[in-house]
């Protein structure tokens, strides 16, 4: 994984100036609102400011056919009263309207104050990411070289490449949160991501698709050396090609190895979401009440980690105002853990793990995922592949989702091959891989010793809102899954 050199700006790392200087708040105003956000009687209220500048360019059949820019300011007002939440947003900062959503959103409560607005005490973080502006002309000139740049690799891979579409966004997210606990923190978040379609066509009129991407919380010129626009331009079309001569995937319960990397969202999706504190609090989820039980093999171990520098689910302080931290999960195949917020942290009595995660002002926080991912094995890659006689070598994913409440999961492979005594042969077009996220972790017999991270592309769906993730994993053999297919 190659990573980016920064150099980072003091002058600007001192997040909350933004709000106070541009945006005219004071920390009286802020303790204000959250005098009336508890007047009614809550236990605990917090305001979340948030300042959005992103860009979008996009380009397709060599034309640029999509170019935005927007501008998005707002805060949202949070009150808790036992396991009641009342929640107000407002786009507009000006004291009178502040203060008014504050009272709305107090009307969750009823009763005498029982909590007063403590002190402040300000949250210093490590600075994980760089502080990168996104909306000068000279960076929107230097995005569409890149997505051009896409075009042309693309297009060049192989003449059967027919149609291409490439885009970049971006955005610079500045937030402050307050709370009536005392949390005072802020931070500005760069985000970046760069896109890539294609269309592959053969003299047959069989049609394959291939996609392709990276980026993460960086500057623009992460996109120099190995994470060119020509590398994933290539990934993206080596992969159309691939499908083009790939036959039916075999279909019943066979060995599945997984690579390393981006296979690593089933396991977000299988088990990641069914680890979330929220979840277990309300016992929706396959793994509620089995902390320090054995859930999967011995062989893994899972760990949620929001710090790790410039990755895409990372985060100097989640979205309540707390650092993030790296989080065992699974611990050689023991439950050690939920992922918490403020609110399932308080009502769970369990420690807050800075999960609390939202899409924007206008949405509450919940617990969620930064980047999650298995740790290294011992066994060598080449190894575990040798170990199958007959399976499915399943190297990227589309699409999946999973149930929480039972841990059933559907993913289809955009990438995958066939394993026959022992050795890669074809690939394989129409795989899914079916089962049971609790269940599977139990048939892992080997984990590889070459952990991979995504290239920067996760996002994370859960109640309406998305937010950036990462996931990773090693490669790893499952003794037993079903594989959905149409051949033999």
């Amino acid at each position: 994984m190659a990573s980016a050199s920064y150099s980072l700006l003091p002058e600007i790392t001192d997040h909350k100036r933004y709000f106070f200087e541009k945006l005219g708040l004071s920390e009286r105003l802020l303790e204000r609102c959250l005098g009336e956000a508890l007047s009614a009687g809550g236990e605990f209220a917090d305001l979340y400011f948030e300042a959005v500048t992103s860009t979008s360019l996009g380009m397709d059949e060599g034309i640029v056919k999509t170019a935005s820019q927007g501008i998005s300011v707002g805060c949202g007002i949070r009150v808790l009263s036992g396991e009641r939440t009342g929640f107000a947003y407002t786009d507009d900062l000006s004291s009178d309207r502040l203060l008014k959503a504050a009272r709305t959103a107090a009307l969750i409560a009823s009763g005498p104050q029982i909590e007063r607005v403590q002190g402040f005490t300000e949250t210093r973080t490590p600075q994980l990411y760089p502080v990168a502006g996104v909306s000068s002309d000279v960076e929107i000139a230097a995005k569409l070289k890149l997505i051009e740049r896409a075009d042309k690799a693309a297009r060049d891979f192989d003449p059967r490449i027919v149609q291409v579409r490439a885009s970049i966004n971006d955005e610079l997210r500045r937030i402050l949160i307050a709370a009536s606990d005392g949390t005072f923190a802020s931070d500005t978040q760069p985000l970046a991501r760069l896109n890539i379609f294609v269309i592959a066509k053969d003299e047959q009129n069989n049609m394959a698709r291939g996609t392709s991407g990276g980026g993460g919380r960086v500057a623009l010129d992460f996109f120099t050396g190995d994470k060119s626009p020509e590398h994933f331009a290539r990934e993206a079309a080596r992969t159309a090609i691939l499908q083009l001569g790939a036959v039916a995937a075999p279909a019943g319960e066979m060995e599945v190895v997984l690579g390393p990397g981006w296979p690593g969202v089933l396991l977000h999706e299988a088990v990641g979401h069914g680890l979330e504190a929220d979840f277990n609090r309300k016992k929706t989820s396959a793994f509620a009440g089995l902390i320090g039980q054995q859930v999967a093999s011995s062989k893994v171990t899972v760990v949620d980690n929001g710090t790790m520098p410039g990755r895409r689910g990372s985060l100097n302080v989640d979205d309540e105002g707390n650092p993030t931290q790296e989080t065992v999960l699974i611990e050689n195949g023991i439950l050690r853990g939920y992922l918490s917020d403020k609110l399932s942290s308080r009502l769970m009595k369990m420690p807050n793990t800075g999960s609390g995660r939202r899409e924007s002002y206008q949405a509450i926080p919940m617990p969620r995922m930064t980047n999650t991912y298995m740790l290294n094995g011992e066994d060598q890659p080449e190894d575990i592949l040798k170990s199958v006689k007959r399976g499915l070598y399943a190297v990227n994913f589309g699409g999946g989702s999973v149930d929480i409440t039972n841990g059933k999961f559907v993913f289809t492979a955009s990438e995958a091959y066939l394993i026959e005594d022992g050795k890669v042969t074809a690939p394989v077009k129409g795989a899914t891989l079916i089962g049971n996220g609790p269940e599977a972790l139990k048939y892992v017999s080997m984990v590889g010793n070459d952990l991979a991270l995504d290239e920067g592309i996760g996002t994370c769906g859960k109640a309406g809102q998305s937010v950036p993730v990462g996931v990773g994993m090693p490669t790893v053999k499952l003794d037993r899954m079903t594989v959905g297919g149409t051949g033999r």
